[in-house]
């Protein structure tokens, strides 16, 4: 095909913006507080170190790239995934934990400490996965910025109605949230299908992981909440 059209040379496809960095640092920053606050009686290391290490390794993103992102630096993307991978080892010990104390029946928790602990993992939980669905889905924000073309793990509403999306739409931060959210709530998919299969795989072990804890929880909660 020629690369001109009418006699004058044709413009290549402009880059897609890259998302805003403000909504991702947000979730990670709520994610370490949520972990900074649980009781540090129930800890496998002190309160600080997870927190500390992922606020550094977000800082170093920023400064990486700051404003949009849109640099697609293979160390930043390491980086990225190192962040994610901290905050679920973090969650998922904090999990264990508290499963752990669910199961000797730990007479240190009430009811409202017990339901405070279970909400806060509960919400990191849903932090960590929708990071997760964001990095890996067609590469990455600065891969999906940049019109790679990487096939996508999921299925969003804008791509079955085009009409209804603005033009050249691209999933963000927040939709990879709003997924995690209604996956944890629903234990299943509502109006974005995973289409990969690690997109299913990895779906599945945040809607059991969800239904865990608030089983879990709950029923330790009402059976010692005073008669």
């Amino acid at each position: 095909m020629s690369d001109t059209q009418g006699g004058a040379p044709r413009r290549p496809r402009p880059k897609e913006a890259g998302e805003r960095r403000w909504p991702m640092a947000a979730a990670v920053l709520t994610g370490a507080v949520l972990q900074l606050i649980l009781p540090h009686g129930n800890r496998i290391a002190p309160p600080w170190i997870f927190p500390s290490v992922e606020v550094i390794f977000l800082i170093v993103l920023i400064i990486g790239d700051p404003g949009r992102i849109d640099r697609t630096s293979p160390r930043l993307r390491r980086l990225t995934i190192a962040l994610i991978a901290v905050m679920t080892v973090a969650n998922g010990a904090a999990a264990g934990v508290l499963v752990r104390d669910i199961l000797t029946s730990s007479p240190s928790d009430t009811a409202t400490i017990l339901l405070g602990r279970g909400a806060a993992i509960w919400v990191t939980n849903i932090i960590v996965f929708s990071l997760w669905f964001w990095q890996l889905d067609r590469g990455g924000p600065a891969e999906r910025a940049a019109g790679a073309g990487i096939r996508p793990s999921f299925a969003f509403p804008e791509n079955a109605t085009p009409e209804l999306a603005p033009a050249g739409w691209i999933p963000q931060y927040p939709d990879y949230l709003y997924l995690a959210f209604t996956n944890a709530t629903a234990f299943s998919p509502t109006d974005t299908l995973p289409v990969a299969t690690w997109a299913k795989m990895t779906m599945m072990l945040e809607s059991a992981v969800s239904l865990a804890v608030a089983i879990l929880v709950v029923a330790r909660a009402i059976n010692i909440l005073p008669q």
